[in-house]
């Protein structure tokens, strides 16, 4: 046991996996282990390099076996899978995460603090409740319109989608779709003050944290988007530049170049998909506002020019992206552009 170098840990609700070697790469065990038999197994051992796939309750693992003195990584469960030969076993997993931690072009994922996964939980909790609150809304549209009654689509226009329901005892609805109705409608009131509750509680927090503060001086980044940026990027220094940050979430071209001939697609739309929609939406209300009141930026008039709007949008969230990953890294404030300044 004192020979172990590497454990590719394959990790599961009860039954897991784990898969030892020696510093050549050889096979010294590859067991299975029940969840309570985790810990006091690597109690045991001297310490190591333990690999597990990102995935559910992964950083968990990863922080209760760096305790122990091992090194914990988390590999990317997409750069594992060609790592599997012959069918998908657990064993096989457990042993192509192993040969996947041995390359040095395989980055690991960021270990994330208990705090940091409690910020990311506010952010996927309160999209959830959107969510919910979303399917409540068309359900509500959809049955109201078989009685003839509807209003335009959008949570914006909700109050007139309720304006347009007439009172109890009304002869259009009969008594027991009115019911449905209203407890549609309670439902989507409890929804509404939930989804409050959770944007009180981001905007209190974002007033005492100076990054999101800084973050949310830069055009196109609110409170929410800022939250989400230090949820989910605990440590920007992790990327190299501002356009592999940018890669990372999935706003470059992908490539698809062979030989000197260079050919760009549209953007991968990789990594972090909440982030993107984000600074894409943000992005598309930079630009609405830019169309209806003038900017004195001249590179974003002549981008609107030249490109279709939502082809603007995407670029200009490139640009965010970037700014965000220099201010993160380098410090200071976010300033203007001086032709953004007025004279």
């Amino acid at each position: 046991m004192d020979k172990i170098a590497t454990i590719g840990l394959d990790i599961a609700k009860q039954v897991f996996q784990v898969h030892g070697a020696d510093a050549q790469g050889v096979t010294l065990f590859n067991r299975k282990l029940r969840r309570s038999e985790v810990l006091p197994f690597f109690e045991k051992l001297s310490p190591c390099i333990v690999a597990m796939e990102a995935c559910g309750s992964a950083h968990h693992w990863a922080r209760e076996i760096g305790a122990l003195g091992h090194e914990a990584r988390i590999l990317p469960a997409q750069y594992v899978a060609p790592f599997v030969t012959r069918g998908k076993t657990d064993a096989g997993d457990a042993i192509a995460i192993t040969q996947a931690m041995k390359r040095p072009d395989i980055r690991s994922v960021p270990m994330k603090t208990a705090a940091q996964q409690a910020a990311t939980m506010v952010l996927h909790t309160r999209t959830f409740f959107v969510r919910q609150r979303v399917n409540a809304v068309n359900a509500l549209r959809g049955y109201m319109a078989e009685f003839g009654l509807v209003a335009n689509r959008g949570i914006a226009h909700f109050g007139k989608l309720v304006a347009a329901l007439p009172e109890r005892g009304d002869a259009r609805i009969p008594p027991a779709a009115r019911l449905m109705l209203d407890e549609i409608l309670a439902e989507i009131e409890t929804l509404t003050s939930r989804i409050q509750r959770i944007d009180d509680q981001i905007a209190a927090h974002a007033k005492q944290d100076q990054d999101i503060r800084r973050l949310t001086a830069i055009p196109g980044i609110g409170t929410l988007t800022a939250s989400a940026i230090q949820a989910h990027v605990p440590d920007p220094g992790c990327f190299k530049s501002a356009r592999h940050f940018s890669a990372w979430l999935g706003l470059t071209p992908k490539q698809n170049s062979s030989g000197e001939k260079l050919r760009s697609g549209s953007i991968s739309r990789m990594g972090n998909a909440e982030l993107r929609s984000l600074l894409y939406i943000g992005a598309m209300g930079v630009l609405t506002a830019a169309r209806r009141f003038g900017t004195r930026s001249g590179w974003l008039r002549r981008l609107m020019v030249r490109r279709p709007l939502r082809v603007a949008a995407v670029a200009l969230a490139h640009k965010t992206a970037r700014v965000v990953w220099a201010l993160l890294t380098k410090g200071g404030s976010y300033h203007a552009p001086a032709e953004l300044v007025e004279s």
